[in-house]
C-alpha cells in the first residue's frame, strides 16, 4: 500500500519518538541530567526529574495521537 505521508506526520512522529526516548531515558536513570550537562538544577530532590517524566508521558500522548490523526487523513477512503 502506498501511502503519501505528509510532512506534519513526519515531525508529530518524530516527536513523539523523541518524547517516548526521553521519557525512557529519564525513567531508567535519573541522573543523565547531571551526568550530561554537569549541573544539578534541582539540588537532588528529583522534582526537575518528575516534572520531566510528566512532560514527556503527555508530549508523547499528545504527538502520537496526532500523528495517527495525520495517518489516517492521508489513507486513501476504502469502499463500502
Amino acid at each position: 500500500m502506498n501511502q503519501k505521508l505528509t510532512r506534519r506526520f513526519r515531525i508529530e512522529a518524530g516527536l513523539a519518538v523523541f518524547s517516548a526516548l526521553l521519557l525512557l531515558l529519564t525513567l531508567i536513570s535519573r541522573e543523565w541530567i547531571e551526568i550530561v550537562f554537569g549541573i544539578d538544577p534541582d539540588a537532588g530532590s528529583g522534582a526537575l526529574e518528575w516534572a520531566l517524566v510528566a512532560v514527556s508521558l503527555a508530549s508523547t500522548v499528545t504527538f502520537s495521537t496526532l500523528a495517527r490523526l495525520e495517518w489516517r487523513k492521508s489513507r486513501p477512503s476504502s469502499p463500502r
